[in-house]
């Protein structure tokens, strides 16, 4: 009998840690204060080159509300290197390209910890089309390379 609570705690403890641990990292007012230094969102759509995690329909709906469609796109001169890209001419990362809304970027942008952890650029895709990228500040990814 004692097995069984204790089966049944974690049942119901893992996913309520997890449930907990997403708010806080995604909606949280506790853990993101965007830099006052940003410039505001402009309103529209916006065209986003994913290249790691937010690949994920799964991570997009956790992280902006909605999975939305997503399209193979290529950025050229640049390789991944750990969670940033790097230019590198002559090479290319594979991604897609996904579009959101304002209030969709700021959600992005709060999972990217922008103007913490990355910045967010608009680069040429090698298709001709612009769009936002992530990418890491020095700061950042001198930090992670110490650890």
């Amino acid at each position: 009998m004692r097995r069984l609570h204790l089966l049944l705690a974690t049942l119901l403890g893992l996913p309520l840690a997890l449930a907990g641990w997403l708010w806080l990292t995604l909606l949280s007012p506790f853990t993101y204060d965007r830099p006052d230094h940003l410039p505001p969102i402009e309103a529209g759509a916006h065209q986003v080159f994913v290249y790691g995690t937010l690949r994920s329909g799964l991570v997009r709906w956790v992280v902006t509300g909605r999975a939305g469609e997503s399209r193979p796109v290529v950025l050229e001169d640049f390789r991944r290197e750990g969670l940033d890209l790097v230019e590198a001419p002559g090479e290319r990362v594979e991604g897609e390209l996904i579009t959101v809304s304002a209030e969709e970027l700021a959600r992005l942008d709060r999972y990217e910890r922008l103007g913490i952890r990355y910045e967010r650029v608009r680069l040429r895709l090698a298709d001709g089309r612009e769009a936002w990228v992530y990418r890491r500040l020095p700061e950042a990814a001198a930090a992670e390379a110490r650890l």
